[in-house]
């Protein structure tokens, strides 16, 4: 980042210190009676940490899958991702969630303002016995990962001053209103009754479909063939993201209890599935059995069971994992014949993992798994209210990212050109945007 380019973020960073010394965030007095469990507080405290060790788990994973002289910038990506959405959260982007409703698609950007009464604010509905601060932490790392997960549609390409502006822009714009109209019990989505019991839909359907315009609009690669530089840090990443995904999913039960036990079983079954599923598939086909095929499965898998996690059964987990790494092993072949280069395959492995997800909820939730939260049982209960209102969440949330997204591009590209120049692309990103190699 050249002197002339850091002047703005470094001016920003100055107003959010002067907004700290403004806003201190020291707590009031609370008028409700303090209803905070030590067991669901200490659940969530892990579950929170669990959340944030899936980003350099997913740096890892998309580092060892690109170029040796591209493995750095694409991990700083999701790192930076760590440092940035987190001044974002703080000063607006939890009130842009989860703040006073705002016709059902955005908080109230005064609401937690710098955090403004949260640190002692009263319980959030859905999560009534850890406090309030603690639902804000755990939150602010979905929000962490979610831009992350982009990355790897433009890895090898992009210029990082761009993707720190474009990343800020998906937070606010994108990011928020999906979670604020699906997770705040106001929201449009949670009015029409759509179930996303982790982030099917807010994480990995929004990441996917702005992975997939990013793609298009940022064209192909000058070299679009290559070898992953690190299989083995593929490997490492996808035992992170398994291993903090617990806290992504039984942690969104917001409890230690039975429907916790019910995400984690799920949150275990079917990325076992999804990873067995694409190695046997790929056999089928006359490939050889990959440590690559079967860590993408298994995140395909991860993605799947996301939405429906709290909602369906175990068995029900395995038929998730099976038939999204199907679609999904179908989905990366279809996207070689195309002319649009998403890199690291994110939309036929996020994009479609999510959607297959948030359709197959609609099939397969019902209320004998989570009766408090689920608003009516899957189409394969001979019910077909929830699938359809899927159907119709599905359209919608796909049309809101592709059109915001490359809005936000048009807007970045406008203010910094997104791509490098080929002879920064040719020289690698480690060395032309970073002065580093591995």
């Amino acid at each position: 980042m050249t002197r002339k380019l850091a002047i703005l973020p470094f001016v920003l960073l100055i107003v959010v210190v002067l907004l700290s010394l403004v806003f201190p965030g020291f707590p009031h007095i609370s008028a409700h009676p303090d209803q905070v469990d030590s067991g669901d507080t200490a659940w969530m405290l892990v579950s929170t940490a669990l959340v944030l060790i899936m980003t350099p788990g997913l740096a890892l994973f998309y580092g060892g899958m690109v170029k040796k002289k591209n493995v750095i910038s694409t991990m700083l990506q999701s790192v930076i991702s760590m440092c940035l959405i987190t001044i974002l959260w703080v000063v607006v982007g939890f009130s842009l969630a989860f703040g006073k409703n705002v016709g059902g698609i955005i908080g109230n950007p005064a609401t937690f303002f710098m955090l403004k009464g949260v640190l002692n604010g009263p319980h959030w509905p859905a999560a009534p016995t850890i406090p309030l601060l603690l639902f804000a932490m755990f939150q602010l790392k979905f929000a962490i990962i979610t831009p992350a997960l982009i990355t790897g549609a433009f890895a090898e390409r992009i210029r990082f001053t761009s993707y720190l502006l474009f990343i800020s822009l998906f937070s606010l714009f994108i990011y928020c209103p999906l979670a604020h109209a699906t997770w705040h019990p106001d929201g449009i989505l949670a009015q029409l009754g759509v179930l996303d019991f982790a982030g099917g839909t807010v994480v990995h359907m929004s990441a996917g479909w702005a992975a997939l315009v990013c793609a298009w609009y940022l064209k192909k690669r000058h070299e679009p063939n290559h070898k992953p530089a690190r299989i083995s840090y593929v490997i490492l990443g996808t035992g992170l993201l398994w291993f903090g995904w617990f806290g992504f999913n039984a942690g969104s039960a917001f409890k230690a209890d039975a429907l916790a036990a019910t995400a984690l079983a799920t949150t275990t079954c079917a990325p076992a599935a999804a990873g067995f599923t694409w190695i046997i598939f790929d056999a089928i086909r006359g490939r050889k059995p990959s440590a690559m095929g079967a860590c993408i499965g298994a995140v395909v898998g991860l993605v799947a069971i996301t939405p429906a996690a709290g909602f369906v059964s175990i068995p029900a987990s395995l038929t998730i994992g099976i038939v999204s790494a199907v679609v999904s092993n179908l989905m990366v072949e279809l996207r070689t014949r195309t002319s649009i280069d998403d890199t690291l395959d994110v939309f036929p492995c996020h994009g479609v993992g999510g959607i297959m997800g948030m359709l197959l909820t609609g099939v397969f939730a019902h209320q004998a798994i989570n009766s408090a939260n689920t608003t009516g049982n899957g189409l394969i209960f001979g019910e077909t209210h929830l699938f359809f209102v899927h159907i119709i969440a599905l359209v919608g949330v796909s049309v809101f990212v592709i059109a915001g997204t490359y809005i936000l591009l048009k807007v970045t590209d406008f203010i910094t050109p997104l791509r490098v120049s080929a002879e920064d692309e040719l020289m690698g990103l480690d060395l032309s945007q970073h002065g580093e190699e591995l």
